[in-house]
């Protein structure tokens, strides 16, 4: 499977740790466009598809990049709306995100929203309340869980490929996670964003093929801000900077690489065909 987030340069969780706040968004010079232009034709040009994860903000103040996306024929699924970490929100206030950003984003483009992913994968046992939310919120499936160890998000113990997610209070949702490679009993994170820009192309194929080899799909996600090595530079702690513009200009290969060798489709696809059998549950209520 292959995703993408849809968001601009200046909304990420590092520009926000900088100082950037929401209220100076519309100051900013909007990239977002061209960017997600690029890709399609990448996509078109190798027989493939993706889920577009794409933020609120994003649909309210630049929909025709909604309706590019749709009308290509991929999947519009929900980022949120204004790119907040969950353990910033109440469920209240997640519940109102998730039926504005799913009412907006329908409204685009004319298709059904079933799908979400939170910004910075923050759903962790401390935000599993979540889970619960989304499945009272009618959404079929997440993935917003990273099963690693980071400073920001991560559920090391759970599981590394779709499996069904329950919350505190028994609510279920199927989870589809990034990609892992997992060695010496530690999972590793290869699935994209900067450990893509990062990490050699073939160790993500390593985790591809063995996803494969497991009968699994593996689960790799990019931002259309990160074949963009021309945005402007924010203020950012200088590990944040690193994080956010390394290798920003071997982007486009690694993903044409990747395009090149493996088939890749969208999370619906998925749905309509291995979902079905996934029987495997993990609790988020639970740590450990």
């Amino acid at each position: 499977m292959l995703s993408f987030d849809v968001e601009e340069y200046f909304q990420v969780e590092a520009a926000a740790d900088g100082g950037t706040r929401p209220q100076q968004w519309d100051s900013f010079e909007k990239r977002l466009a061209p960017c997600v232009e690029r890709i399609l034709r990448l996509l078109s040009d190798h027989d493939a598809s993706a889920t577009f994860f794409v933020l609120g903000w994003v649909a309210r103040h630049e929909r025709d990049v909604v309706r590019m996306i749709a009308n290509a024929g991929h999947e519009i699924a929900s980022h949120g709306m204004g790119h907040a970490m969950l353990g910033r929100l109440a469920p209240e206030q997640f519940h109102r995100e998730l039926l504005d950003s799913r009412r907006l984003l329908e409204d685009i483009s004319g298709r059904p929203v079933v799908g979400f992913r939170a910004p910075t994968f923050s759903i962790t046992h401390e935000t599993a309340w979540a889970i619960d939310v989304l499945a009272e919120a009618g959404y079929k499936y997440d993935s917003s869980v990273f099963p690693i160890r980071h400073d920001r998000y991560g559920v090391p113990g759970a599981p590394r490929f779709a499996h069904l997610a329950v919350g505190p209070n028994g609510g279920e949702i199927l989870e589809i996670p990034p990609l892992t490679l997992r060695v010496m009993g530690v999972n590793w994170p290869v699935g994209g964003g900067g450990y893509l820009r990062l990490l050699p192309v073939c160790l993500v194929a390593a985790a591809l093929n063995g996803a494969g080899r497991l009968g699994r799909s593996g689960m790799i996600y990019l931002h259309p801000w990160e074949l963009d090595p021309d945005q402007p530079i924010l203020p950012m702690s200088r590990l944040a900077r690193r994080r956010h513009r390394v290798n920003l200009g071997r982007t486009d290969a690694k993903l044409r690489r990747l395009l090149r060798r493996f088939r890749f489709t969208g999370v619906a696809e998925y749905l309509d065909t291995e979902a079905a059998g996934v029987e495997q549950a993990y609790s988020y209520g639970l740590k450990g």
